[in-house]
């Protein structure tokens, strides 16, 4: 589990142990000086993020986007609101899982948003800016904040800053490209087989949104404007094509799960305790039991109610998964250790699992075993701060100091503390070997670092 306090972007698979691009160094220094931070911090979780996959499938294929990149992440954030800032992720207040009421209403956020990437709409923003250039900075600069995490307790994540005033700007669609995505979303409801029902009831709870002032608007009021005509267009669309959507009990199942998660950790444990037995499937209810007992510090209730998860779903890697972090952050390390290699076994490429695992083992201290499942989880999520914090001890337990060195600069960097980056980034050069892979990321830190610092002068 890595839910509770934030942050990072999703993975991209990469063929080899890629270096951060140093114009997206740039453009995290650039928007860092240019800007105070406010945050914006993610929630992960591979459960989650597995469910969102899992209801966003479908409706990517319909966009014809690709599935493998373009990803959906949790936001650390309560009000009702759902973005996208460039072309690979869409992003999902936590607040907005908790207020719809079924897994069509959040299909259709969804099928929105990928409507906005499909439709070239971010494109278009470059002429909210002064010029081309200064957009692309922005995009690249949002997509690179979004990706920073670091440590935490639950989550294993800190939010990286930017503006709320820049952000909500660059977010802010005109009526006529809501038109345009409401009009292609509903299309990929359809061809994906997904109750149109879903659209029309989303726009609907936004009734009476136009009568308030723009502070007591939901931001998804204020970024993506609302009109009786959007509601009407829904409705006519609704009318004209009728709703043959088949029941989709795995959609449920699973929209349930993530809305379960997601308030299991975000809500305080006597109010899930009272509200789990609601819950309709078995295991749903008992893994949000087991959040709840560990957040309360009862880890035998904890582990008799992810026990019970996985007697109903024995091959699940996300339970496995879980019953690891509870049992890690108990300090019962080799037990730990059990049940995420469990998970890996049943999730081998699912980056969070692997890195959870990669924790597990260097906690233990077994620093080898836990380079060589770190590593993999880079190879997967190299823009993981958290995972990178662990990383690099991994490499200096082992004796490998150069390669600390470097995994730290790239860390830095992604946290927008190009001078701490700088530092680690010489730090490594002196260490490594000319020309070697590692030496070469460290340049690339150290290049971006200093035109930033020559910038801010």
């Amino acid at each position: 589990m890595s839910i509770s306090h934030v942050a990072t972007m999703a993975f991209e698979r990469v063929s080899r142990l890629a270096s951060i691009p140093a114009l997206c160094l740039a453009a995290a220094m650039w928007l860092a000086a240019a800007v105070p931070a406010a945050a914006i911090g993610l929630l992960r979780d591979p459960d989650i993020e597995h469910g969102l996959r899992e209801l966003a499938f479908p409706i990517l294929r319909a966009a014809g986007l690709n599935t493998n990149r373009v990803k959906v992440l949790v936001v650390n954030d309560s009000s009702f609101n759902a973005f996208v800032v460039d072309y690979n992720t869409i992003f999902i207040n936590y607040g907005l899982i908790l207020q719809v009421e079924r897994a069509d209403m959040l299909q259709a956020v969804i099928a929105h948003e990928a409507a906005h990437i499909a439709n070239g709409h971010l494109a278009r923003r470059s002429a909210n800016f002064d010029s081309a250039q200064r957009f692309a900075i922005l995009g690249t600069a949002l997509g690179l904040v979004a990706a920073a995490a670091g440590a935490g307790e639950a989550a294993g994540g800190i939010a990286a800053g930017t503006s709320t005033a820049a952000l909500r700007g660059f977010l802010s669609h005109t009526r006529a490209e809501e038109a345009s995505a409401d009009q292609s979303a509903a299309s990929y409801l359809r061809w994906a087989d997904v109750s149109p029902k879903g659209m029309v009831d989303l726009q609907r709870s936004f009734a009476g949104q136009e009568l308030l002032g723009p502070e007591q608007q939901d931001p998804y009021m204020r970024s993506h404007p609302m009109s009786q005509d959007r509601l009407r267009a829904a409705e006519a669309f609704l009318a004209a094509h009728g709703d043959k959507s088949a029941p989709n009990p795995d959609a449920d199942y699973w929209f349930a799960r993530i809305k379960g998660k997601v308030s299991a950790f975000t809500r305080a444990p006597s109010w899930t305790l009272r509200r789990a037995p609601e819950e309709k499937a078995r295991d749903i209810r008992l893994m949000r039991e087991a959040a709840a007992h560990h957040q309360n510090r009862d880890l035998t209730r904890a582990l008799a109610a992810i026990d019970g998860a996985l007697a109903i779903r024995p091959e699940d890697p996300f339970y496995y998964e879980l019953k690891g972090q509870i049992l890690l952050e108990n300090r019962r390390g080799e037990q730990a250790i059990a049940a995420y290699k469990k998970a890996v076994d049943l999730a081998p490429r699912d980056s969070l699992i692997l890195a959870g695992y990669g924790r597990a083992l260097l906690g233990a201290g077994r620093a080898e075993q836990a380079l060589e499942s770190l590593e993999a989880a880079r190879a997967r999520d190299y823009r993981n701060a958290r995972l990178m914090q662990d990383l690099g001890l991994a490499y200096a337990q082992t004796g490998n100091n150069g390669m600390a060195s470097v995994v730290t600069a790239e860390r830095y960097a992604m946290l927008a503390r190009f001078e701490d980056a700088g530092i680690h980034a010489k730090r490594a050069i002196g260490q490594l070997p000319e020309g070697s892979p590692g030496w070469q990321r460290a340049q690339d830190v150290l290049i971006a670092s200093e035109r930033m610092q020559k910038r801010k002068k």
